[in-house]
């Protein structure tokens, strides 16, 4: 991916607010999907506390950005996007723009965020090594890791029609579950509501059935990226999960930060890939590539927030849970699209990829509540006097994450946040 001169430092705004932004400085415009009222959504661009109705200025644009979703744009070659990011950039730079542009911003916090893309597939990954590890080592305290995980990018197919923007509240599900001294299992909502601290990655080229990607062109086919929480039923996770892995615990809800932050918005912020141990397998020549290895990594920190009923009532702050590090991914992005595609798997402008839920090395960095209290062994202590081993009614979480690099003015992803609300 090119830095170029929409990435420079120096470049500021004429939109009131937006320089110095902590998320959406002019370096970032992510893209996403708005609505006000009961007006029809459409698509935007965010630029400090505002956003710009793109379809309001479309003759300005070079590609045609109408309608109600973003999958179009996303299935753009990257050429056409970065003449699109470009003249946004130029759009809101130059103060000679203003007249035409400023009456089609809005601001954010007064319309409604939608999906970016009508998802047509979700697939969810488990490429966060230490999370594998943390969570493998309680079921298998000497050998956490399975022997495939360091040769395959393990995934499975998730559920795209429960995947909801920022905001909407998660009901606490139901299932299936049994505990240990039980003969036979229950129907019951869930003791054990989990969240996962996960990236989110939207296609953009597709590729047709049969067609498999190779490694050194995946990024062509990566569109953006968000926040993802895979919210888990642990319980119910525990009952189902074998033979054929997760159902009921991960199909309920998932909750997408409602940014796209682009590809190209990115460049950056590419890092080395941590070098794996001279112990463990090289990957298999498909999933292999120098250039990737040098710059697949991502230096982006993500950090998890809870806010209780009581704290929320009590008129405190979110309290900080865990922080951690996309470079703590076992595998790359382009490494998880290209496996993804191995098979001859056809991808589709607008499909999801969850990362995995991503941790650090270190406790403090637990991308989940199951890691945090170990399994509920170990309730987590919140400054209120509150405990928690898993979720409450009325719990909210906050996920977020900042792009950061010497040089380079920091990017945001803008927050995914759900309340949990009790089982139906």
């Amino acid at each position: 991916m090119m830095i170029d001169e929409t990435h420079d430092p120096t470049l500021t705004s004429w939109v009131p607010g937006a320089n110095g932004h902590a998320e959406f400085p002019i370096q970032n415009l992510p893209y996403g999907v708005y609505s006000i009222g009961v007006a029809a959504p459409r698509p935007a661009v965010a630029i400090g506390g505002k956003l710009l109705d793109l379809a309001a200025i479309a003759s300005l644009l070079p590609v045609d950005l109408t309608g109600g979703t973003l999958n179009a744009l996303m299935a753009l070659p990257r050429e056409r996007r970065l003449e699109l990011r470009r003249k946004l950039s130029s759009l809101l730079s130059d103060e000679r723009h203003r007249p035409a542009i400023a009456p089609h911003l809005h601001d954010r916090d007064v319309v409604t965020m939608h999906l970016p893309a009508a998802i047509g597939d979700y697939s969810d990954f488990y490429v966060g090594i230490h999370h594998a590890s943390n969570i493998g080592r309680q079921f298998r305290p000497d050998n956490p890791l399975l022997p495939n995980y360091k040769y395959v990018p393990i995934g499975y197919h998730g559920r795209a029609s429960s995947i909801q923007p920022s905001g909407v509240p998660v009901v606490r599900p139901k299932g299936q579950v049994k505990p240990p001294d039980a003969n036979a299992p229950s129907y019951q909502p869930t003791a054990r509501l989990d969240y996962e601290l996960e990236l989110g990655v939207w296609i953009g080229r597709g590729n047709d059935l049969g067609e498999p990607i190779p490694i050194d062109e995946a990024a062509d086919h990566i569109a953006g990226l968000c926040l993802l929480n895979d919210w888990s039923a642990r319980d119910i996770q525990a009952w189902e999960y074998q033979p054929l892995g997760p159902f009921l615990a991960k199909n309920f809800h998932s909750t997408v930060s409602p940014w796209v932050v682009t590809a190209e918005a990115l460049a950056p912020f590419r890092i080395a890939q941590p070098k794996r141990p001279d112990s463990d397998p090289q990957p298999l020549p498909y999933l292999w590539d120098a250039e990737d290895q040098r710059r697949g990594a991502l230096a982006i920190d993500l950090e998890v927030h809870l806010l209780t009923l009581k704290m929320r009532g009590a008129g405190q702050a979110p309290h900080r849970l865990s922080r951690a590090a996309a470079s703590n991914m076992y595998w790359t992005i382009a490494q998880i699209v290209t496996h993804h595609a191995s098979n001859g798997c056809n991808l589709a402008s607008g499909d999801l990829l969850g990362t995995g839920t991503i941790s650090a090395p270190t406790e403090d960095g637990s991308g989940s509540l199951a890691e945090l209290s170990r399994g509920g062994t170990r309730p987590v202590e919140l400054p209120n006097g509150e405990t928690r081993s898993f979720l409450a009614d009325g719990d909210e979480l906050i996920l977020s994450a900042t792009a950061r690099a010497d040089g380079y003015v920091p990017i945001g992803f803008g927050e995914c946040r759900a309340v949990v609300l009790p089982a139906r």
